[in-house]
């Protein structure tokens, strides 16, 4: 089938016919999401969330005076996008694949005596967080974007392990990922997502920061609305929406690391857990910006769910990062007809 036909033909699945929620088991799981999100305003962070579910939007609402439809900063749950948009450049051949190292590539960058090791990193190592290169994120974070150039005090970074070893999740190994999309491609990162990720239905990058170079910041500082986050955790549910091929899909959510936040496995960008019983990644950025992607499991089918928040409070040592795994859980709970129950505290 030709892309623009495969398009087409997902956007019919991403958007099934009205008859697919006339089914009283339909209307009784939709009664529970919407009970669930009726719950919600207890939770003083939160500014919308959109359930997708057997191939259609089942639910969406805005809290607090915003909407689902309103841009918002997804901070590092854009981790994601640039994991889609590196296993496109893949799967296209402008980049080998997950193997290849990133010096040759990032020549023009690197420190003039460069340790042996920055030869070792692949773009893999960067999309899994194991470049081994010290963290950019966190208390190093302002320092970072306040140099001349970020992909060279990136690289110029000293190294707090080997490449391919423990995870040291950094924003700067995301942006060297999109530095390396624009060397290879000739072209804005924001253009690359906006052109190949633009045939999923409802999907849009409102706007994106750059570094000094002009180069996005792979990582952060994406915004966009609600919708469109659930509609890319869609696209991936249901099978790349023929934008995302399916066999990165694959690689993305193969465990490569384990998350020193949380114990977690991580992939290429996502991070893989388990939410009410259900196989679940996830993207997951500052302040509580979510999306789910609900493995089908026990015959129900593909979920996703997408929450933003307030970008300017933490959401990991406050507890509201679990408060929105128990939301997402209650959801798919609703949605397999086990009403609204509350899902195991924290990730498992």
């Amino acid at each position: 089938m030709q892309r623009r036909g495969f398009i087409r033909a997902t956007a019919a699945a991403l958007a099934a016919p009205a008859a697919l929620l006339n089914a009283p088991s339909a209307h009784a799981s939709i009664a529970a999401v919407n009970a669930v999100l009726a719950d919600a305003p207890g939770l003083d962070r939160l500014r919308a969330v959109a359930v997708w579910h057997d191939g259609r939007e089942v639910a969406a609402r805005g809290f607090g005076g915003f909407d689902p439809d309103r841009p918002t900063n997804i901070k590092s749950a854009s981790k994601s996008v640039i994991s889609a948009l590196a296993g496109i450049a893949v799967d296209r051949g402008l980049l080998r694949g997950v193997d290849q190292p990133i010096a040759p590539l990032l020549a023009a960058d690197l420190p003039p005596d460069p340790d042996p090791r920055l030869g070792r990193i692949t773009l893999g190592h960067l999309l899994s967080m194991q470049a081994g290169l010290q963290r950019q994120s966190g208390p190093n974070y302002g320092r970072w974007v306040s140099s001349r150039n970020w992909v060279r005090a990136a690289l110029a970074a000293p190294f707090e392990a080997e490449p391919g070893g423990r995870m040291l999740y950094s924003t700067a190994s995301s942006h060297l990922v999109s530095a390396i999309l624009a060397k290879v491609s000739g072209r804005s990162t924001l253009a690359l997502a906006r052109d190949w990720l633009g045939g999923i239905p409802g999907f849009a990058i409102a706007s994106w920061d750059r570094d000094p170079q002009g180069i996005h910041l792979g990582g952060n500082q994406m915004a966009m609305s609600t919708r469109s986050l659930l509609a890319f955790g869609a696209a991936y549910a249901a099978g790349g929406a023929g934008a995302i091929p399916p066999g990165w899909i694959t690689e993305s959510w193969r465990s490569r690391t384990a998350s020193f936040f949380t114990g977690e496995d991580y992939g290429y960008g996502w991070f893989l857990s388990r939410i009410a019983g259900r196989p679940v990644r996830y993207g997951w950025g500052y302040g509580g910006q979510m999306i789910y992607v609900f493995l089908p499991a026990n015959g129900a089918p593909a979920a996703a769910v997408a929450i933003t928040s307030n970008p300017d409070q933490p959401s990991a040592r406050t507890g509201y990062r679990d408060e929105l795994h128990r939301m997402a859980g209650r959801i798919v709970a609703a949605l397999s007809g086990r009403g609204a129950v509350d899902a195991p505290r924290g990730p498992r």
